[in-house]
């Protein structure tokens, strides 16, 4: 779907008219948490979730934790939904045999660079990744589940967008109600520049700050693009081009999760052709395309640099010592 306008606008009248329904979309959350016992896993469980719909910077913050985790030995595996995917699972991810219909776009990224499982039950895909030998468990997205108890629970937070209209959905962007939200986070990781949204230093948590920065992104400067992007806001995707010195000769947005056809990646190649340009996208983009009509379309990555790499350190002390000590029992 693609976000409506008023969700990042001041609250008006459509938000005002839906709130009740908001109201209503809030109140079914709280009681589902209230009342599901969660399952405890024998490993740890870090989740990497938000408040907002819509794209926060979530799978490159797991990727980025994955790597530390890795690096201090407690050989973690990603779980996801794996959304827009057609498999329940649980089901470990393999590249060279799913494709984004099968598991969707987030696990074909994440399962590029460590294991992943796709499972719509996360306690299942839980269960399966320790079973293939999980120190620690990455969860992507899951904050609002109740049936998996966190260990570490991160909320990430676009710094520029915030909380939008601070609504909850369909009259906003929310998840659920802010506050509430927050004080079950154990960190906040606030993504951008930008001060974000009020109040964050109310929540009493401790806020880690990144940013998204471009993978060799140097090689676009002073190049003619023509941009397209299929996610939460493509305009942001479309400003790191233009930040980058590149010309964007045309930007096209799409609906978040957007399945290309041919026909449509044709029009993108005309169009670039015409205007002496080079396709670009990004990567969640990338793994959609069917691969005959990946020729000549350029891909740019990111990746997440934190501000304050010993703070994300004390963060997930706790997890890699629970996962040394399962490791130990295990031996």
């Amino acid at each position: 779907m693609r976000s409506p306008e008023f969700w990042s606008a001041r609250p008006g009248l459509v938000a005002g008219l839906l709130s009740p329904v908001g109201a209503a979309w809030d109140a079914a959350g709280r009681l589902r948490r209230a009342v599901t016992r969660p399952y405890r896993a024998a490993r740890p469980v870090v989740c990497v979730g938000n408040l907002v719909a819509g794209g926060s910077g979530k799978t490159p913050v797991v990727l980025s934790l994955a790597t530390a985790l890795g690096d201090s030995g407690a050989a973690p595996h990603a779980v996801t939904r794996g959304y827009g995917g057609q498999l329940a699972g649980p089901v470990r991810v393999d590249p060279a045999r799913h494709d984004a219909i099968a598991v969707g776009d987030e696990a074909l990224l994440l399962a590029r660079r460590l294991p992943c499982w796709v499972a719509r039950d996360r306690a299942a895909g839980i269960r399966a990744a320790i079973d293939g030998g999980a120190g620690a468990i990455v969860l992507d997205d899951g904050f609002q589940n109740p049936s998996v108890a966190k260990d570490l629970a991160l909320v990430v937070v676009d710094a520029e967008f915030g909380f939008g209209n601070a609504r909850v959905i369909p009259a906003g962007p929310l998840r659920e109600r802010v506050a509430p939200g927050l004080a079950r986070a154990d960190a906040i990781v606030v993504i951008g520049d930008d001060a974000g949204p009020e109040g964050l230093r109310r929540s009493g948590r401790p806020v880690l700050r990144a940013a998204l920065r471009p993978v060799a992104g140097e090689r676009f400067a002073g190049r003619r693009l023509v941009a397209f992007a299929g996610i939460g806001r493509p305009e942001k995707f479309f400003a790191t081009l233009r930040r980058l010195g590149a010309t964007v000769a045309a930007a096209h947005g799409f609906p978040d999760h957007h399945r290309f056809r041919s026909d449509q990646i044709a029009a993108l190649r005309r169009e670039a052709d015409a205007a002496g340009a080079t396709l670009v996208t990004t990567a969640k983009d990338w793994v959609r395309l069917a691969p005959e009509t990946r020729a000549g379309i350029e891909v740019l990555e990111v990746e997440i640099a934190w501000r304050d790499p010993a703070a994300l350190a004390a963060v997930l002390a706790p997890v890699v010592a629970h996962a040394r000590r399962g490791a130990a029992a295990c031996g």
